[in-house]
């Protein structure tokens, strides 16, 4: 364990992510509590924060639940204590390395489509007349 316990209140103002959105990792298996308290409420650690927030930043770049779960189960795989093959590693490290590379293709995509929503918004806001001066100062 790794250290204090949170409930899923807590979790959720930390990630930003909804309890119902919480619970529905949870059954999809992508993040399980690190325990239970003794009246059967949610424990998560900062590791479970941690996995949340993979998750949380991997939405609104497109990816789905089985990505998600393959991306964390690479990592998860990677970064356990157990002696990994070299060619077991390098197998991990390159399903890292797709993800990643698909991310940075999400992330161009996402930069074009906000510069010309912001153009969008420049031309709309030049269509509007210009506010009269304030006689208040």
């Amino acid at each position: 364990m790794d250290g204090k316990h949170m409930q899923i209140g807590e979790v959720a103002a930390r990630t930003e992510l909804s309890l119902r959105t919480i619970r529905h990792y949870e059954e999809t298996g992508l993040v399980v509590p690190s325990a239970r308290s003794q009246g059967g409420f949610r424990l998560y650690t900062e590791t479970d924060v941690a996995r949340l927030m993979v998750i949380r930043r991997m939405k609104p770049l497109g990816f789905t639940l089985d990505q998600m779960r393959d991306l964390l189960e690479a990592t998860d795989r990677l970064d356990a204590d157990e002696t990994l093959r070299a060619d077991e590693r390098e197998a991990l490290l390159d399903r890292v390395r797709t993800y990643q590379q698909t991310a940075a293709e999400q992330v161009e995509k996402l930069r074009i489509q906000l510069a010309r929503a912001e153009d969008f918004e420049v031309t709309l806001r030049g269509r509007l007349p210009t506010p009269a001066p304030s006689d208040n100062p």
